[in-house]
């Protein structure tokens, strides 16, 4: 941090490490431009698809950075105000401090063009990545503009299943231009009216992943080049139509799936979707979201797919109509190399929250039954003295708060570890993505030019391997889960605090709620 941030009372990012300087577009596409990947699209309104796309950009790129609280910024922070309610850690920063709010840029260029993969392919690798609850396209711009810096375009969706405080956008063909979605709050106690609550959400979830993606095949086509954001209108052609010809999204198996939380939920049910589609489902078993055979879709999820999940959240998981998703195994361990393309990554305030905690090495592990007995397992760590929000921008931009009730610690240095461990998951699933740096290799000044290509500390199994970062051993689960999520027999505590301090007994103490800003309900409200 410079001397000048430390006098600016605006929060401010910190720079990317990668080499590449980043840019961002703002895109929005209307659906009737697209083709659904599925016959039986949800019954919401979804005019359009929204998303960000992070991007590597020339190196000469000098346009302005890009607005972290979107357009309209008046609503969006009233919004997040109503959503973080009077109890917030957070509510006096978006009720009090609002101007601030509107000052805060991503330190990316806007609307910047493209550079040229230096890789012999001429492709650059995408994601996808699925917000939380209380997320938004912008809300993990710092980790999604990290790996941007060191070659991967990442692509952001915007939902529109109620799990923003706010979402804006457009009605083509409509005389009322912009429609809102506000946040739906549902209850985080198992019962079956939250179960299917959720499953609403995640058949929105998916169809919108579903239709991004048919986006991004067409958009590399330079088939579809109209975006009807109100705020790209200018130029918006030459914006898509860069990006053509440059995307790796058509080879099986290569778009890289990650989330955050309800994010991380999302993309293990569309991961499991589109593999098992044609499986003999059990009884009861409601899909949430089936790809027609003939969609390029179906040909993109293959066990090669990596996927990246950061504090998975697995409440909706457990829905009894989905039973059948739960009991599959990821798709990687559908081939000899398991889980060397699946990493997740927990906080330890998730790492504390055992029934969360078990359940997610249970939905990582590979089978019992494996027909490759020697396949390797999934990379799972956690960062010590990081809570939920750490995995988010706000723990970097707020650390204050994060520190001060959570007990978080170097928010930016856990948003490093994070970044270092995806770049070498995906080096080792046959990614070109950039080396990694001297800083966040930490080695100091004396070797500040020093780069690495294969950073293998950061997946090692070795105790103090690398500082404050430690594996989780999937074969070491305790308990069974019972219908709303907590261990039989057991009143397990929740890391609401990281560093060894805990609060609050069972899930719903996990906050949950406002996952990506640091919600503390009252007990009235649980």
């Amino acid at each position: 941090m410079t001397w000048l941030n430390r006098i600016n009372p605006t929060p401010a990012f910190p720079a990317h490490t990668g080499p590449y300087k980043v840019g961002s577009v703002d895109v929005e596409i209307a659906a009737s431009d697209l083709e659904s990947p599925s016959a039986s699209p949800p019954p919401a309104d979804l005019p359009t698809v929204s998303f960000r796309v992070f991007y590597p950009c020339k190196p000469e790129s000098d346009q302005r950075g890009v607005r972290w609280i979107p357009n309209p910024q008046r609503e969006y922070i009233s919004a997040y105000a109503r959503f973080l309610g009077a109890n917030s850690a957070f509510a006096g920063v978006f009720a009090f401090l609002p101007q601030l709010l509107y000052y805060i840029s991503m330190p990316v260029h806007q609307n910047a063009e493209i550079l040229e993969p230096p890789s012999k392919s001429k492709k650059w690798p995408v994601m996808l990545f699925s917000h939380g609850l209380g997320g938004s396209r912008n809300a993990y711009s710092h980790i999604c503009g990290s790996l941007a810096s060191h070659g991967v375009v990442v692509v952001a969706p915007d939902h529109r299943d109620g799990s923003s405080p706010l979402s804006v956008h457009q009605t083509p063909g409509e005389k009322e231009k912009i429609k809102r979605v506000e946040y739906r709050k549902i209850a985080h106690k198992a019962s079956t009216e939250v179960y299917e609550a959720r499953d609403e959400q995640l058949r929105i979830r998916l169809w919108e992943l579903g239709m991004i993606h048919d986006a991004l095949l067409k958009i590399d086509e330079k088939r579809v080049t109209d975006i009807v954001h109100k705020h790209a209108k200018k130029g918006s052609q030459d914006m898509l139509a860069m990006f053509s010809n440059l995307l790796n999204v058509h080879d099986p198996g290569t778009i890289i799936l990650g989330g955050h939380s309800f994010g991380a939920c999302t993309m293990v049910q569309f991961a499991k979707s589109v593999y098992y589609r044609r499986g003999a489902p059990t009884e009861g078993y409601k899909p949430l979201f089936t790809p027609s055979e003939d969609s390029s879709l179906v040909r993109q999820i293959t066990p090669d797919s990596p996927v990246i999940l950061l504090d998975l959240w697995t409440l909706p998981i457990q829905s009894p109509d989905t039973a059948y998703l739960k009991s599959k195994p990821m798709p990687c361990y559908d081939s000899a190399a398991g889980g060397k393309n699946l990493l997740a990554i927990l906080s330890e305030g998730f790492y504390k929250w055992s029934a969360n905690c078990n359940e997610t090495k249970r939905i990582v592990s590979k089978p019992s039954d494996s027909k490759y007995p020697d396949q390797p397992g999934p990379h799972i760590f956690y960062p010590v003295s990081s809570a939920h929000l750490s995995q988010s921008d706000f723990g970097v931009l707020f650390p204050w708060v994060t520190t001060k009730v959570f007990g978080a610690k170097d928010p930016e240095r856990v948003l490093r570890l994070n970044t270092r461990a995806i770049l070498q998951v995906l080096r080792d699933s046959g990614t070109r993505v950039a080396n990694t740096s001297a800083k966040d290799l930490e080695l100091g000044d004396a070797d500040s030019q020093v780069e690495i290509a294969q950073d293998t500390a950061i997946l090692s199994t070795r105790k103090d391997s690398v500082q404050g970062w430690v594996n989780i051993n999937t074969e070491d689960v305790d308990g069974e889960l019972d219908a709303s999520g907590v261990e039989s027999g057991q009143g397990k505590s929740v890391g609401g605090k990281a560093g060894g301090e805990t609060v609050g007994k069972g899930p719903s103490d996990a906050m949950v709620e406002g996952e990506a800003l640091g919600q503390v309900m009252s007990n009235q409200e649980r």
